[in-house]
């Protein structure tokens, strides 16, 4: 079963458990970089066997136990992501409150999305986004590039800026700069930590072959 938020409460406002866990806990998740999280619940948010769709994708949660933060060892701390257990023990009193609960994580690959639906571009829109991209080609000292970066995008859904500025032997700084324009005229979005068409960017450059 896949949870995308959870909603137990505390003082009766509601609680998201993928927001309790930070996006440091997150990215090494799914780094492979931490397999454990130890957070103050005054009650179990979370049980064994859940899975919750967060910013960097599916993560499940293996086992819930309670523990004495007095027993933990540098090994634990570790597999938290911190350098030993004085600085978990160090990081658990400043954060949350109540009992101190140990999470079993793992990262389980991109989050489903929602299907999408089509877009259909009239002859009007069609004509918009030609003039759009054409000022954009015309400003630019190296030429015309839009469509080639379009084209990237449609053969390499999720590809990374630096990895289409290696593809067109350019400084990623800019290469995200060319994206995010093409994002302003809706044609781009991002996903995870890339880019790829957004169903009007598809309709469009399917409309033109």
């Amino acid at each position: 079963m896949i949870i995308a938020w959870c909603c137990p409460t505390i003082g009766g406002c509601p609680v998201s458990v993928g927001g309790v866990l930070s996006k440091r806990i997150l990215r090494g998740v799914a780094a492979g970089e931490i397999s454990e999280a130890y957070l103050r619940w005054p009650s179990p948010l979370a049980e064994a066997g859940t899975r919750l769709s967060t910013v960097v994708g599916l993560i499940g949660v293996g086992e819930v136990s309670r523990v004495d933060p007095g027993q933990l060892t540098d090994d634990d701390a570790r597999r938290a992501g911190f350098g030993s257990a004085a600085g978990l023990r160090a990081s658990l009193a400043k954060h949350g409150r109540g009992e101190v609960y140990r999470l079993t994580l793992s990262f389980e690959g991109p989050a489903p999305r929602p299907p999408v639906e089509p877009v259909v571009l009239g002859g009007r829109e069609r004509a918009v986004i030609d003039q759009q991209l054409a000022r954009l080609d015309v400003s630019a000292p190296r030429g015309p590039w839009t469509r080639q970066v379009l084209e990237v995008l449609r053969r390499r859904p999720g590809i990374r800026a630096a990895e289409l500025a290696a593809e067109h032997n350019r400084p990623v700084s800019r290469c995200k700069s060319d994206v995010w324009r093409l994002r302003e005229l809706g044609l781009v979005e991002q996903v995870d930590v890339g880019f790829e068409l957004s169903a009007r960017g598809r309709s469009y450059l399917e409309g033109g072959d």
